[in-house]
């Protein structure tokens, strides 16, 4: 059996400085939407999806595949969001398997009220104090790390 390629030392320190920024980025984002809106990072992220898509809804299929959740978190979690009046859930009539997530009025209200505050937080907690150099770094690492995992969709 081949010896293993292990990481070199400026590979673990950047590998782990990853993980520590995404684990508490991730807590620091979910906290602040928390605190500012009453949602939830992964509230944000599906009402995120449906607002930008026409007439507020998508197949509750590409919803998971863009979250990269599985069907039955994305539904579990739909049906909360369902019962606080954030989102709806539509039969498809063309595929009776199948059903839409719909944005509400009150699901396009939440996301238009915690956005501003969301992107500060983002703003203040990412990219103040980066260059534009740094932030084209950061994109290009970003792309270049994604284009190697399976695709999203």
């Amino acid at each position: 059996m081949p010896e293993p390629e292990w990481l070199t030392d400026d590979e673990q320190r950047a590998w782990r400085g990853l993980l520590q920024m995404t684990a508490r980025l991730g807590n620091r984002l979910n906290r602040d939407l928390q605190q500012t809106s009453s949602l939830s990072m992964a509230d944000y992220d599906v009402l995120v999806q449906l607002s930008e898509t026409p007439g507020g809804r998508l197949r509750v299929f590409e919803v998971a595949e863009y979250l990269q959740w599985e069907q039955s978190r994305l539904s579990h979690h739909l049906a909360r969001m369902q019962r606080r009046g954030l989102v709806v859930r539509e039969e498809c009539t063309t595929d009776r398997r199948g059903a839409y997530a719909v944005l509400t009025d009150a699901g396009r209200e939440a996301i238009e009220k915690a956005a501003p505050a969301h992107a500060a937080t983002v703003r203040r907690t990412v990219f103040a104090g980066l260059s534009p150099d740094q932030v084209a770094a950061l994109e290009a690492i970003t792309t270049e790390v994604l284009s190697r995992l399976d695709p999203p969709f």
